[in-house]
């Protein structure tokens, strides 16, 4: 398969970091300014730019690629003999993880199958690779579940609801990430009460949502595009008005959730007018000096990744100490520090440090037919990837290394709340499906052409019927991966501590 948009993507990647601001040394800018532009087809060739002639049709070329992967076959899965057993999975999982924090993720992921399935990307990645895919690739979450979506403070202090979690995000299959958030929608379903139908139904609104929001993307002009569906308009557009009252609800607690709050519940003051993280495992804990001074230290390179006009912002707080925080189900065991840092009135800014690994889909893209990119630096992958997805990111977004290991960084606790869709009644659940795939589509058109996936995906609703039979089919799966975790703890074959 071709990886369409992918050359682009990676010349995108060798020329920006985050705001924009070119990494080109001098001498290749020098060079730069004697080059002239030709011009082809009454179009400049300017690298960078798009360079396709105005006459070209990707909504037909779309819709050519039918041919060679009908919409009926998303429907298809099928699990071939080396596919890893879910105790080995999750083992495999935790490789590289801190040992004694991986009975924890364990625990969590035995909690449902849900929660399993939010945590083993990999897993089900390695099945993903081995369905049909269209060959056109975006930027894609990779761990598109319906969980991942929720609110977050913007830079003026409002709330914003995207996708919100981007550790595995690649350049790869935008199936990958629309059949996941189906299956996911189905677990939750099952898990809130939903009959069969009702989470069926579920997963064929996402797509439908999915689908109807790209022909509408594919109608406007790119910049309107890029920034469509505000937030006050996501409820009429995806027709979640069921979902209001839980919607203001999760507002009013996200407002209040902020470093703050968390600073005054998670520190005390110090005899020398300071303040220090308590200790609270193991969820919570102090780190040795030494440790503490490393992750300090690596600020400074996180400096030099921040857009520059938030420099003299930070430069107003003094870093004052650092503690571990395990976050997370699927991150469980990775390292993870939150940063405490206090202006000169005392009051607090969180800063969450945490590790960035390797991307789970990067092993199967190649199986896929996409290229594998080299990635200079995993938090510089997380960072940009989610600045390529989200219409609005956090200010403060960066990346470092902390004694030889990657590391993003951002504001913990940024008002964010988020839905949980396993506690929705059953008749929210369809809502949420139309409101999340709506969100999923406007993230991969910022990446990829809007009209190239909506002429694939066409106006009937055959393509929503295929992948939520994929997705109940795949959520059986996951219920039967998760059971044999369940049993292999039961036995004490995998360590596990639950309800942590």
């Amino acid at each position: 398969m071709t990886d369409l948009g992918a050359a682009d993507q990676a010349q995108q990647d060798q020329r920006s970091r985050p705001g924009g601001q070119d990494h080109q040394g001098e001498q290749d800018h020098q060079s730069e300014q004697g080059r002239q532009a030709s011009r082809i087809s009454g179009v400049f060739g300017v690298r960078g730019f798009a360079g396709r002639p105005v006459q070209a049709a990707p909504k037909e070329e779309g819709k050519a690629l039918r041919r060679r992967v009908p919409r009926a076959a998303h429907a298809e899965l099928t699990f071939d003999a080396g596919r890893p057993d879910a105790v080995t999975a999750v083992e495999e999982s935790n490789l590289g993880r801190i040992p004694e924090l991986t009975p924890i993720r364990v625990g969590r992921m035995a909690a449902t199958p849900f929660a399993f399935l939010r945590g083993s990307a990999g897993l089900m990645a390695y099945d993903l690779a081995r369905t049909p895919t269209t060959g056109i690739a975006a930027q894609i979450c990779g761990d598109a579940h319906a969980a991942n979506f929720g609110l977050y403070g913007d830079a003026r202090g409002g709330l914003v609801i995207d996708l919100n979690d981007f550790d595995e995000t690649a350049h790869g299959p935008w199936e990958w990430d629309l059949k996941r958030l189906a299956t996911s929608l189905v677990l939750a379903g099952r898990e809130a009460g939903a009959d069969e139908d009702a989470c069926r139904k579920a997963a064929q609104d996402a797509v439908g949502a999915y689908r109807r929001t790209l022909r509408l993307l594919a109608k406007l002009p790119v910049l309107d595009a890029w920034n469509a569906i505000a937030d006050e308009e996501l409820v009429s557009h995806a027709d979640a008005h069921d979902l209001l009252g839980t919607l203001e609800r999760v507002m009013e607690k996200a407002r209040a959730n902020t470093s703050g709050r968390f600073a005054a519940k998670s520190t005390q003051p110090t005899e020398d007018g300071s303040h220090r993280f308590v200790d609270a495992p193991p969820v919570l804990r102090r780190v040795p000096d030494a440790e503490a001074a490393a992750v300090a230290a690596s600020l400074e390179h996180y400096l030099t990744t921040v857009s520059e006009d938030r420099l003299p912002l930070l430069a107003r707080y003094a870093v004052h100490d650092v503690a571990f925080r395990v976050v997370g189900t699927g991150s469980v065991g990775t390292r993870s520090y939150v940063v405490l840092l206090l202006d000169h009135r005392g009051e607090p800014l969180v800063l969450q440090v945490k590790e960035a690994r390797a991307s789970a889909l990067l092993p199967h893209l190649a199986t896929a037919g996409h290229a594998i990119p080299e990635v200079p630096h995993e938090g510089r992958r997380v960072v940009l990837g989610q600045k390529r997805m989200q219409v609005v990111s956090d200010i403060l977004l960066g990346w470092t290394t902390v004694e030889g290991r990657p590391f993003q960084v951002r504001q913990f606790r940024n008002r964010k709340g988020s839905v949980d869709p396993a506690a929705l009644a059953a008749d929210q659940v369809d809502d949420y499906a139309r409101m999340t795939g709506a969100l999923l589509a406007r993230a991969h058109t910022h990446t990829a052409d809007p009209r190239l996936i909506a002429g694939y995906c066409g106006k009937s609703e055959e393509l929503d019927e295929s992948i939520a039979s994929f997705a109940v089919a795949y959520a059986d799966r996951t219920e039967a991966d998760h059971a044999e975790l369940v049993t292999a703890v039961r036995e004490g074959r995998v360590a596990a501590e639950l309800g942590v």
